[in-house]
């Protein structure tokens, strides 16, 4: 399913800087897209929130991403939503893909996403500006992959003929060859690209070479990062390009929800990552108050102050 930007970013632009009250007692966590590990997070985030507050309606609603899920969480259209820092730092600017800035502010910095530009094993292609020419899967649009990805191309310099595709879309296209590389941005591995690689073999692209352009240009919102060998079946390390994944709440979200989430994300820390994930790159408690680049919510550093001092 694709949306047009028009339609996912209506309701942000409509309301920033408005205010918004949650609904007693309900929670919509906007998430991502089935397959990825959003959603797998947001589940293991609703059942710890239920846990603790067993009153609570914690929905986990799949959206298409990043830029999808400001646009919601700004309109009070979910409660808590997920992000990654360079979708975030364009809404609070009003930068590309948004028009107007979008005040929002972080609970906590939970993980970090993988840059992962994938091609088949049996592909010609080493680099990135060897995709010249060829159909490239850039994200669903309305996703933190498809804002990156617009920005890596341009900074790769490399004319590509992009396609938006859902993950599992996208897995089926490089399944297909109707693509010839797929970009995903997510934590390691991702069970759909582990499923493709298993069918067709994969390898992921080395990105090492376009983080200096893209923090030149967009600040340091872009990590380098290592994917460990045999994170799929290949044994080459890949250094590529990683996003920190934050935690955002709606403008008008109650200072007790907050205070509850917080305490969840510090309290039961181990128990929010996905069972097929490598931990290395999931929540840590002394990194959850690095947020940059927006600023924690009141409440929430007032949680964080009380429960660590």
């Amino acid at each position: 399913m694709a949306l047009s930007r028009r339609g996912f970013l209506l309701g942000a632009l409509a309301v920033a800087g408005c205010s918004y009250s949650s609904p007693t007692g309900r929670v919509r966590i906007a998430a991502g897209e089935p397959g990825g590990f959003y959603v797998e997070f947001a589940r293991l985030l609703a059942g710890e929130m239920r846990a603790v507050e067993p009153e609570w309606q914690v929905e986990v609603v799949e959206t298409l991403g990043s830029v999808m899920n400001l646009s919601r969480v700004a309109a009070g259209e979910a409660e808590l939503g997920l992000t990654l820092a360079d979708a975030l730092a364009a809404a609070r600017s009003g930068s590309e893909p948004f028009t107007a800035p979008i005040d929002l502010t972080a609970l906590g910095r939970v993980y970090e996403n993988y840059m992962q530009l994938v091609v088949r094993a049996d592909s010609p292609i080493r680099t990135l500006p060897d995709l010249s020419g060829h159909h490239v899967s850039l994200g669903a649009s309305g996703s933190g992959a498809a804002l990156f990805g617009g920005r890596l191309i341009e900074a790769a310099e490399v004319r590509v003929i992009i396609d938006h595709h859902p993950l599992a879309d996208a897995v089926a296209a490089l399944r297909e060859n109707r693509v010839q590389a797929l970009l995903w941005s997510g934590g390691l591995p991702t069970p759909a690209l582990s499923e493709l690689d298993n069918a067709i073999g994969i390898r992921l692209l080395d990105l090492a070479s376009y983080i200096a352009p893209l923090r030149s240009h967009y600040g340091p919102v872009y990590d380098h990062v290592t994917i460990p060998g045999n994170t799929y079946r290949d044994p080459t390390p890949i250094t590529t390009i990683g996003v920190p994944n934050l935690l955002i709440p709606s403008p008008g979200l109650s200072s007790p929800t907050i205070a509850t989430t917080v305490r969840v994300l510090v309290d039961r820390a181990t128990t929010l990552v996905p069972q097929q994930a490598l931990g290395t790159q999931y929540l840590d408690v002394r990194s959850l108050i690095d947020t940059a680049p927006a600023p924690l919510h009141p409440a929430a550093a007032q949680m964080y102050r009380d429960l660590r001092g």
